[in-house]
């Protein structure tokens, strides 16, 4: 059974860093891409960032380049979102989610979920 789970949510103020987990459970991550996507009161989910599977590369969205990076580590089946220089604007829920490949386009093609963690940047 494929099952994602984040944490590492919670309050912090601007300019502060947050590292966000997803464990996942049911498949063999390394043939698979892990997408974080965010989603704040009353936006559209956006896509954050994407590790592509087989290690082809990260894939980030242009609103946390340079800030945002992401690291998976296939054995223990877990893949972090680490957050620098937070603003007001990440403030939201965070979900992991798996798919094929990466295309942060497409949040359709990734297929499970995790039921995220929120984040609240705020002074």
């Amino acid at each position: 059974q494929v099952q994602l789970v984040e944490s590492g949510g919670g309050w912090v103020q601007p300019g502060a860093s947050l590292r966000l987990s997803c464990a996942t459970t049911g498949f063999t991550l390394h043939y698979f891409s892990i997408g974080w996507f965010r989603q704040a009161p009353g936006k559209e989910r956006e896509g954050v960032i994407c590790s592509d599977k087989e290690l082809r590369g990260n894939y980030y969205a242009d609103s946390v380049r340079g800030r945002f990076s992401i690291s998976r580590d296939n054995a223990k089946a877990t893949v972090d979102l680490q957050m620098n220089k937070l603003e007001p604007e990440d403030t939201g829920v965070y979900y992991c989610a798996v798919a094929l490949h990466c295309d942060l386009t497409r949040a359709s093609d990734f297929k499970y979920w995790g039921p995220g963690t929120q984040v609240t940047v705020s002074s």
